[in-house]
Order: C-alpha cells, then structure tokens, then sequence
C-alpha cells in the first residue's frame, strides 16, 4: 500500500470545485431568470454542490486522521487552525448544499429562484472559504515544512521520500542536483 498520505491526494477536488462551482451556478440561475432553461438544469448545480459537500467532507477527515503526524514538524496552533478553516468550508458547503436543493424543491417559480439566487451568492462565499484552507494547507506544506513528516532522514543528514515518486525504481536513487 502507498505510504504518503491520502489526504494530498484529495484536497485539490473540493478546492477546484468550490472554483467552478460558483461560475457554472452563475450562468445557471441567469439562464433560470430569462426563461432559457428550467429547474431541472438547477440540480446539475445540486449535484456539484453535493460532490463539493462530500470530497470536503473526505478531506477533513483524512487531514484529521495525519494530523498526529504532522504537528510535530509544524506545531500544533497552525494544525488546529487550518483545521478550523476546513471545518469552516465544510460547514459552508453544506448549508449552500441546503439552499440549492431548496431551490430546486420549493413550491414556486419565484421561490425557487429567489432561493437559487442566493445559493449561487452562497458558492461565492465557499470559494473564499476554499481559498482560506487551501492557503493554510499550502502554508503548512510550503512554509511549515510538513511534507518532511513523510520523508526518511538518514545518518548522514541526507532525506529521501518514503515511497519512489512515479515512475522512479525503488533502486534507483534521487537525483541531488534538483
């Protein structure tokens, strides 16, 4: 089984969703208002939004499950504060996953779109909230160091991934000119 963490390897869907989402809603519940299209092309927004919802979800809990490995090397305050921000976009995602399967539900054309109106304000306000965690975890990668909770350091002070990077043998050694 692979030895680096799974959490790198899904933060980036929720982070690129909370991007798209908010221009695809937009031009959605615009088309809805001039009478270009109807409720049923509202739920292509619900649908992303239920994906955005669950791969933050996903990713949450996957950070929290290294973060006894890696507070060590970065310290517990900027751990615990990328996690509130996570916790923060979580929580967002999820109650403009409420307002637009509302939109999509409620009894009313007006209703519908009133609500739709506001989901789709509602994904401007998750993106931000995506860019704050996805800062904080590039921060603890970048600048912190955490990545190194996962490399092996040898005697002679030299570092070396747990796991070969694809494509590269398990014999054959990094290049040190990098």
């Amino acid at each position: 089984m692979d030895e680096l963490t799974f959490h790198p390897k899904v933060v980036h869907l929720p982070i690129g969703l909370s991007v798209a989402i908010p221009l695809v809603a937009l031009l959605v519940v615009t088309a809805w208002w001039f009478g270009k299209t109807d409720r049923r092309t509202w739920l292509v927004v619900a649908l992303f939004q239920a994906m955005l919802f669950g791969s933050a979800l996903v990713a949450k809990e996957t950070g929290e499950d290294e973060e006894d490995r890696v507070e060590h090397v970065t310290g517990k305050r900027p751990i615990h504060e990328h996690e509130e921000r996570a916790e923060r976009f979580v929580l967002g995602a999820g109650v403009v996953l409420a307002l637009t399967v509302a939109g999509a539900a409620l009894p009313g054309e007006r209703a519908r779109k009133l609500v739709a109106s506001a989901a789709t304000a509602g994904t401007f306000a998750v993106l931000g909230l995506g860019y704050a965690v996805g800062h904080s975890g590039g921060e603890l990668v970048y600048v912190r160091g955490a990545a190194s909770a996962y490399v092996k350091h040898s005697v002679d002070g030299s570092r070396t991934p747990i796991a070969p990077f694809p494509g590269q043998r398990e014999d054959e050694e990094e290049d040190d000119d990098r």
